[in-house]
């Protein structure tokens, strides 16, 4: 029940929050908050509404709340004056947020007039949600001022933010040339890639079940087949099925275990490439780090295999020694194991000759197409192959990581325009190069087109060298999806 001397009235309220107060010494808080005092002394609308008796200033220990008992927009042009001076003192930092709401006034403890209720909670609420020089409104108090011209132009709706208790709040930011800040808050932009992550997972299932429901129809289509033949085919299928676990680096240093986890990718890639194989993605492997104690034969249980490939790189100065067994994971025999040791541009032999070696003890079946890939090496230049799996390696960091997955495409990008600029025939360099830049562009609130139009160059040149190859597909999907959010279009590129 409210206090019969409560007086419940509808109050427009500024909340004021000093950014990086608690980082400061005692002396330079005193300090920043004498400053904020005088600000909002000097400011036209809190002396007006203070000398009518329709202002009630609050001091929060970090900043002050303003309730003013005036026009609704009487806040926005307090806070308009407070961002000006802002700007002009680069020692306090301010971010602000506004509401219209119903607060209670009653006298404090000094029997001083002081105010409580939504109103005042919904402010807070609101100016947590920015960063240093944001202005911000609640939905409510953002329609009332948007009726009017003069401040229609300022405001730009951000949409849902969720605050304190699960609460979510719509709110929108204020600012032009002279005040304000333009930038998506922080607190906005990672809950909007939670929420998109959520959403690709979303469709990514959907997409999962759609096609599991197609292959139950077709394999119910299929139903009048023997149930012996296809025992047998799904035996000789497993026969030809392998893991490549990751390769050991005995080699010194953090170079040395990317130049390893380089080779190990493209002895995996050059293996995924053979249709008559089954091959466990890189993904699934990599959890079966080396170096650990690997139980094989529950590993191939896991992944659903018959074969386990091991292996070792060793690299000393520009000399590469590689060790290789393929392992019957059913009986624990090597089925075949071999040592390979060179100059290091070798290596770029060794990786071709490797999987064809594995695929001939397997007894797949080779295109005269997939015989010319797997014999052909990536590049010619070695340089350039070190540029390229040092890239993949940084591209690797999840999106979750925002500034390190930002930090590590630009400089995966770095890498791999050194690789083509010395091989302008290193078409997975190009693969690469347009996959990064679309991680750029697509990893930003404001996109900058300039990735997406260095991402479409890099593709343009992967058609040009390797037109028909499912990675150029590849690629163009991923810029039609997250270049031009063209569904439809990257479909397409992927049933090709």
């Amino acid at each position: 029940m409210r206090d019969s001397d409560s007086q419940l009235e509808i109050a427009h309220v500024l909340f004021i929050d000093i950014v990086g107060y608690s980082k400061r010494l005692v002396n330079e808080q005193t300090a920043l908050v004498r400053r904020l005092n005088e600000m909002v002394r000097a400011s036209e609308q809190a002396r007006e509404a203070e000398a009518n008796g329709k202002l009630i200033r609050l001091p929060t220990g970090d900043g002050m709340a303003l309730a003013f008992f005036t026009s609704p927009d009487a806040p926005v042009r307090c806070a308009i004056e407070l961002s000006k001076a802002d700007r002009a003192d680069p020692k306090l930092e301010l971010r602000m947020g506004i509401h219209s709401g119903p607060v209670d006034q009653v006298p404090d403890v000094n029997e001083r007039a002081n105010v409580a209720g939504a109103g005042i909670n919904m402010a807070q609420r609101v100016m947590d949600c920015g960063d240093a020089g944001h202005i911000l409104l609640s939905a409510r108090a953002a329609d009332d001022l948007a009726q009017y011209a003069e401040w229609k132009s300022q405001l730009h709706y951000l949409g849902e933010v969720e605050v304190k208790h699960g609460v979510r709040v719509r709110v929108a930011s204020l600012y032009n040339e002279e005040t304000g800040n333009s930038a998506l808050p922080r607190k906005l932009r990672r809950q909007r890639l939670v929420r998109h992550r959520r959403i690709q997972i979303s469709l990514v299932t959907a997409a999962v079940l759609f096609i599991g429901v197609l292959l139950g129809l077709w394999a119910w289509q299929r139903h009048t087949t023997s149930l012996q033949h296809a025992a047998t085919e799904a035996a000789a299928q497993r026969e030809k099925s392998v893991a490549v676990l990751p390769f050991e680096n005995v080699s010194a240093g953090e170079d040395n275990e990317v130049f390893a986890g380089g080779v190990h990718r493209e002895v995996l890639l050059n293996l995924a490439k053979l249709a008559d194989l089954k091959v466990i993605s890189r993904t699934s492997v990599m959890r079966y780090k080396p170096g650990t104690e690997r139980n094989l034969k529950q590993i191939a249980e896991e992944l659903g295999v018959n074969y386990i490939v091991e292996g070792s790189v060793q690299r000393e100065a520009s000399h590469i020694h590689v060790t290789v067994e393929l392992i019957n994971a059913r009986t624990d025999a090597h089925a075949w194991a071999e040592t390979y040791d060179g100059k290091l541009a070798e290596v770029l032999t060794f990786q071709s000759e490797i999987a064809q070696r594995i695929s001939n003890q397997l007894g797949a079946k080779l295109s005269p197409r997939e015989s010319t890939e797997l014999a052909s090496r990536p590049t010619q230049d070695i340089a350039a192959f070190e540029s390229y799996i040092r890239a993949r390696a940084l591209m690797e960091t999840p999106d979750i990581e925002l500034e390190k997955y930002i930090e590590d495409n630009t400089k995966a990008v770095q890498l791999l325009e050194q690789a083509v600029a010395r091989d302008r025939k290193f078409v997975a360099a190009y693969w690469a190069l347009t996959e990064a830049n679309i991680k750029l562009f697509h990893s930003r609130e404001a996109h900058n087109i300039d990735f997406r139009t260095r991402a479409e160059a890099a593709l343009r040149e992967a058609q040009r060298l390797a037109p028909d190859a499912g990675e150029t597909y590849y690629a163009q999907s991923y810029v039609t999806y997250y270049g031009y959010n063209d569904f439809k279009g990257a479909l397409a590129n992927l049933e090709q």
